[in-house]
């Protein structure tokens, strides 16, 4: 008795994957076809048993299936096999591994199949050892794009280019293939240049596909943009199509992640918002958005963010990284470890890199630091590893890097200012530096708060307050208020420091520093020394001596 090919083929297309993976262990196995007598149809009932495996996530299984295939095909006789591959010319089949009507081998296709399960294991330069055997005129969109992947991940720039290139020949709405070119530093002129101009029938139709093109142009400018570390420009191309196409999530996550690495937390805050208002399943970029919140000590919404997540689809890696983001508080060695396992999941998600680098500076760890934001530099630069480095012992040089990357961006001034600030001697300079960034961009309150710091150091409380003040006519920003408070504390004006304490926590319940500051200058009201113990924790001490003395007598 046969095992009929076509209930294999039937279970496949409809999804039932379990079922067509047991089912082909009989195909497979059957006595009456086998590699010596019939090596084509143990071929493809392999390829089968190896799509059935596939979609079961069996990668290994799945591999070992399509090479026994391979095998097998590859002993059929010359004669045979130009007969077979004649009488099945009319058919057609998909490379994918997501279709399943094969009805005979191609040997091109079942090496797409192996790369794809090696890429599934994050075997890549197996996956692309597999790929280099396929001949370029071979190759189609799929299989361009995968190669595209594997040798820029492998830093094969050149070659990645080429793969993604040959992308937008064939259709230029890759969005995947515009991203890493702008990435990989090609000019949005040359990406634009890619796309079929081919004219279309009739006036309207000419029209539409002008139309049409100008968004998608108005894309690649924007991606261009931001890989050049033009974040304004991004930000005005992004805004446009967010007109042409409201409530677009991938644009608005889009926006909101170049608003996080520029400082712009609120903005970004209120996208991450409405992009999750309007579909609560989005998982990109929620990591960027979890540090936000732990940025403005909103524990309540990351611990919601976090358990959101969890529910949704806990392997991906900005699962990991958003808890590492809430137990960082608690626990920072198990945070590392969440990070680890973000990386581990995908060696290419920046985020983990920064998250990485953040949690060992906070473990005083500063070489292994360094070590972590290097990795998210050498996969896309922006200020933030930079900012990060620019605290270590590579303080300088990083911020002049940045400076020299970025001459237009008022946060990378910044950064060269923060380095000088650190020493006594370059106080002036860092002075120098922030006002340049101020003129630059007047509405960066990060440079206004290192100004009014650096006023109060060298003892021109005036000064800072008049900065402050100017700054709150326009910006409602609790940070600045609790900086004019700790201002004001300084110089014994308490009631204008607790005005101003209570206004940020009115604008942000959640910030800490308004609070510890508040309760600080409560006590400094009421005529008790705000650093003196409390009674439960001079009672906590003696109960600690005297746990010391019972062990001594045990």
């Amino acid at each position: 008795m046969d095992v009929p090919k076509d209930y294999m083929t039937t279970l496949l297309d409809h999804g039932l994957f379990a079922s067509a993976h047991m089912l082909g262990s009989f195909l497979v196995s059957s006595s009456s076809v086998n590699h010596e007598t019939s090596p084509h149809l143990k071929a493809e009932n392999l390829v089968l048993l190896g799509d059935a495996l596939f979609r079961e996530k069996e990668y290994r299984r799945a591999t070992h299936a399509y090479k026994q295939a391979l095998h097998c095909h590859r002993i059929i006789p010359k004669q045979n096999a130009s007969a077979i591959r004649s009488s099945l010319s009319a058919s057609t089949r998909s490379s994918s591994p997501n279709s399943f009507n094969i009805s005979t081998i191609n040997e091109n296709e079942v090496k797409f199949k192996i790369a794809s399960s090696h890429c599934a294991l994050n075997e890549n330069r197996a996956a692309l050892l597999e790929m280099e055997g396929i001949p370029s005129k071979a190759r189609n969109l799929q299989m361009n794009l995968m190669m595209g992947k594997l040798y820029r991940n492998s830093r094969h720039t050149r070659a990645a280019i080429t793969c993604y290139k040959e992308c937008l020949r064939h259709c230029p709405c890759i969005i995947e293939a515009i991203i890493a070119l702008a990435e990989l530093g090609v000019a949005a002129k040359d990406i634009i240049s890619l796309f079929p101009q081919t004219p279309t029938r009739g006036a309207r139709s000419t029209f539409d596909h002008f139309d049409s093109s100008r968004w998608l142009q108005r894309y690649v400018e924007a991606q261009c943009c931001i890989a050049s570390n033009d974040y304004k420009g991004g930000l005005e191309f992004f805004a446009e199509l967010l007109r042409r196409f409201p409530n677009n999530i991938h644009i608005l996550l889009e926006m909101a992640k170049v608003e996080a690495i520029i400082g712009k937390t609120e903005e970004a805050i209120t996208d991450f918002e409405k992009v999750r208002s309007i579909d609560p399943y989005v998982i990109t970029y929620m990591d960027e958005y979890a540090m936000l919140l732990k940025l403005k000590s909103d524990y309540s919404k990351l611990n919601k963010l976090v358990h959101d997540l969890l529910n949704i689809d806990p392997t991906r890696p900005e699962v990991f990284v958003a808890l590492s983001v809430l137990w960082e508080r608690k626990d920072e060695r198990g945070a590392l470890s969440y990070i680890e396992k973000s990386i581990r999941i995908d060696e290419r998600h920046i985020p983990g890199y920064i998250m990485k680098g953040n949690l060992y500076l906070s473990m005083n760890r500063p070489e292994a630091a360094v070590v972590a934001f290097r990795g998210a530099q050498e996969l896309r630069p922006d200020l933030r590893s930079y900012q990060a480095i620019s605290k270590i012992k590579e303080a300088l040089h990083a911020a002049r890097e940045a400076m020299k990357a970025m001459p237009q961006s008022a946060k990378a001034l910044k950064l060269v200012g923060d380095v000088h600030a650190s020493n006594t001697s370059g106080r002036e300079k860092a002075k120098r530096f922030y006002e340049s960034a101020l003129r630059l961009e007047p509405g960066y309150l990060g440079a206004a708060l290192a100004l009014a710091e650096l006023h109060v150091i060298e003892g021109r409380n005036g000064d800072a307050v008049s900065l402050l003040e100017r700054y709150l006519q326009d910006w409602a920003d609790d940070s600045l208020h609790v900086k004019l408070a700790q201002v004001f504390a300084a110089t014994n004006m308490l009631q204008d420091a607790l005005s101003h304490y209570q206004a940020a926590l009115r604008i942000n319940p959640q910030n800490e520093a308004a609070k510890k500051g508040l309760d600080r200058l409560e006590k400094q009201l009421k005529g008790v020394d705000p650093d003196a113990p409390e009674e439960d924790e001079e009672n906590d001490v003696e109960d600690a001596d005297a746990d010391q003395e019972e062990a001594e007598l045990l």
